[in-house]
């Protein structure tokens, strides 16, 4: 079952409505990743927390919409997509790209409205102030066919598939331009809490980068690393979810 309001589902996905849930829960996809991604994570998650998984522009259903290739321009619309949900505490969970991006969304929520979120986890990402010098965006597309298959995010069948590959390449390409052209603007750090959750093994992080995240907010942190690479959660969705579910439940008993 899916269930799309507000926003006539172009931002908003709730695979599994829990209308009753003390909090929010919000899933914010890797570079070419989609709503669709999170589906394990909303099925898994208590009653307790309400999952709404975001679809970005240029994929499935909204891929004839005109792609956004920046982290400030999508973190305006995020934050305007999600206002309508902060009616009950709310967390974002983002991953590599997704967390970048759930940074800028949770700064704005507690800039612009006052809002101070129930947590922001951070996985597979360096903190907003670690900078590195990447240009996969600006190579050809075989060069951005062979990142994805390095960092075993993408369905092998899709890399195989020539046709869809192509189609879906543009979205993509735009995400990576917004992961790699992030400029981080010192500010005032997040008063939510933290939580970076990162792969041992992972080619685009170090654990020095993500635990730097501690450094971006004045409320609690803590830090994990799991076996496996930039894409761990297939592997350890189960004790990812559990952690989150937890941290939730701790906020709300607070």
């Amino acid at each position: 079952m899916i269930d799309n309001t507000e926003d006539n589902g172009l931002w908003v996905r709730r695979f599994h409505p829990r209308p009753d849930a003390a909090a929010r829960l919000v899933c914010l996809p890797h570079a070419g990743g989609s709503a669709s991604f999170y589906f394990p994570v909303s099925q898994a998650m208590p009653d307790s927390v309400d999952v709404l998984c975001l679809q970005y522009p240029g994929r499935q259903d909204r891929r004839a919409e005109p792609l956004i290739d920046n982290i400030p321009d999508l973190a305006d619309r995020v934050f305007a997509a999600l206002l309508p949900w902060a009616d009950r505490p709310l967390a974002l969970f983002g991953h590599s790209m997704g967390a970048t991006l759930a940074f800028e969304v949770a700064r704005r929520f507690e800039r612009e409205k006052g809002i101070v979120l129930a947590g922001l986890f951070a996985s597979a990402r360096r903190a907003p102030s670690m900078h590195r010098h990447e240009t996969v965006h600006q190579q050809d597309d075989n060069g951005v066919i062979a990142e994805l298959k390095k960092l075993s995010g993408t369905d092998s069948e899709l890399l195989g598939d020539d046709e869809i590959l192509r189609m879906v390449l543009p979205a993509i390409r735009a995400d990576y331009h917004a992961a790699e052209t992030y400029t981080y603007e010192p500010g005032e750090p997040l008063r939510c809490p933290v939580t970076a959750m990162t792969g041992d093994d992972d080619p685009k992080v170090t654990l020095e980068e993500a635990r730097a995240w501690a450094g971006h907010t004045e409320g609690p942190f803590d830090f994990h690393v799991f076996p496996g690479g930039h894409f761990y959660l297939a592997s350890h969705q189960k004790a990812v979810n559990t952690l989150m579910a937890d941290r939730l439940r701790a906020h709300q008993g607070a």
